[in-house]
């Protein structure tokens, strides 16, 4: 029988060497392990590599996020109001409980809500909000048309969490939504941005503006732009009614020459015809001219036509109105002048 010391060393060697071996050995895989993630990451973006979070199911999200479902991709969303989701769940999403849940189980959290605190809730949110769940390496795109400066703060958190956060509004109403030909303004770090290529383009066409924010200035200043359009078309409506034209025959007439628009093309015939259902809500069209009035005088701009259009919209809410579309900008205008256009669609022109 040999000696009790030398065996207590022997065993002792061995599962020092055994422990060396499985340490050795640990350390092995999670180099492996985090060669291939790094790997991953500069695979270009697809169903088979990238899990998507959305959040924001409304008139536009819906739309949006399900070409991403019909593209394959593994989709999970959160909404306040679950009924607005069962669509995309009735064709494959997933369903979190909150933003948090969601961000753990996405590598992409797409966002696009009603208003500056709602974005600020879902994404910053200490323990609720989406990058609060969110692994490093992870991305967040804010969809909603909001503030630069809320889009600087949520660059630099996601930042601060090894995370990256792109801001990238659209334009194209609820038919671009549809048909995946919005026009995406995308702000901050650019080969992010050029990352998420392919799930943009199922969406419609991105515009790199720039650093973060700038984004979200683009979309303003579209805005802007489209607000004093539709003053200018609406005028123009009540104007030919007062003379005594056919309507429809004037927006055709007008269509193919200088006056033609995205806004004629999108909601001459759904003003005439009444329809005034949401492709975009007054209120949210409000919130995003005060926006823009907001940024104007920290600029030290004056810009009168988008402070009548923003008081036009505003006196649509003030009347209970704010539910309706922006086209609804016609209501206003047939007030100030005791005019109702609907009765003259039917008329036809003299001989």
């Amino acid at each position: 029988m040999p000696p009790l010391l030398p065996l207590l060393l022997v065993l002792r060697s061995r599962t020092a060497h055994s422990y060396s071996l499985s340490v050795s050995s640990l350390v092995t895989l999670l180099r492996r392990r985090r060669s291939m993630a790094t790997v991953a990451s500069t695979d270009p973006v697809s169903p088979t590599n990238t899990r998507v979070g959305w959040i924001g199911t409304g008139v536009m999200g819906r739309s949006m996020c399900a070409h991403l479902l019909n593209a394959g991709y593994t989709v999970t969303v959160f909404n306040r109001t679950l009924s607005k989701a069962q669509p995309l769940l009735d064709i494959g999403a997933h369903l979190a409980d909150s933003p948090h849940s969601l961000a753990s189980q996405s590598d992409v959290v797409f966002s696009i809500v009603g208003y500056p605190s709602d974005v600020r809730h879902v994404l910053l949110h200490p323990s609720s909000g989406a990058l609060s769940g969110l692994r490093p390496g992870g991305i967040i795109v804010d969809m909603t048309t909001s503030e630069p400066s809320l889009a600087s703060e949520i660059s630099a958190a996601a930042s601060s969490k090894n995370c990256s956060a792109i801001d990238a509004p659209v334009s194209g109403g609820d038919r671009g939504a549809k048909t995946g030909t919005l026009a995406i303004f995308a702000g901050g770090d650019e080969s992010v941005v050029q990352k998420l290529n392919p799930l943009f383009a199922l969406m419609g066409r991105v515009n790199y503006m720039g650093g973060s924010g700038k984004g979200q200035f683009a979309k303003l200043a579209n805005q802007i732009t489209i607000a004093t359009t539709m003053v200018g078309l609406v005028e123009g409506m009540v104007y030919a009614h007062k003379a005594g034209l056919n309507v429809e025959l004037f927006l055709n007439a007008i269509s193919t020459g200088a006056a033609g628009s995205k806004s004629l093309d999108l909601y001459g015939s759904r003003i005439l015809k009444r329809d005034f259902e949401p492709g975009f809500y007054v209120n949210h069209f409000v919130k995003d001219l005060g926006i823009c009035l907001k940024e104007c005088q920290n600029m030290g701009l004056a810009l009168p036509g988008l402070a009548l259009a923003q008081q036009l919209y505003l006196s649509l809410k003030a009347h209970g109105e704010g539910n309706l579309g922006t086209q609804a900008l016609i209501l206003a205008l047939e007030r100030l002048n005791n005019v109702r256009l609907d009765t003259a669609v039917a008329s036809k022109p003299s001989a």
